[in-house]
């Protein structure tokens, strides 16, 4: 059973937004999207390319458990309250990925 990640990448209109948006999906977009989701673990980044957009990514033990949040309530509640709070403008991409192989750095000390 390969481990995979929903990938949700959000791009952001205007910079001046990114403080406030930066705030809400630490403290509560993203905690409540773990619990909901039944995620391992989830972790979220800024693009160094382009500082408008926001990756969310939610880390599951399976390709079937990651599919499964596209079609879920969960992901239609958590959507919805993402649209209440930042309306429609803001565009948002998902993307599940298997993980093909993983690899760590190893000290020889």
């Amino acid at each position: 059973m390969a481990t995979a990640v929903l990938i949700i990448r959000a791009r952001l209109i205007n910079m001046a937004d990114r403080p406030q948006f930066d705030s809400w999906y630490r403290t509560e977009q993203l905690p409540s999207s773990v619990r909901q989701f039944k995620a391992q673990r989830a972790w979220r980044c800024w693009s160094r390319t382009n500082p408008l957009v926001h990756l969310a990514l939610y880390e599951f033990g399976s390709v079937e458990e990651a599919e499964a949040i596209l079609d879920s309530a969960a992901l239609a509640s958590q959507s919805a309250e993402f649209d209440r709070v930042w309306g429609t403008g803001i565009t948002r991409t998902r993307e599940v990925v298997e993980v093909a192989e993983e690899l760590s750095h190893r000290s020889d000390n």
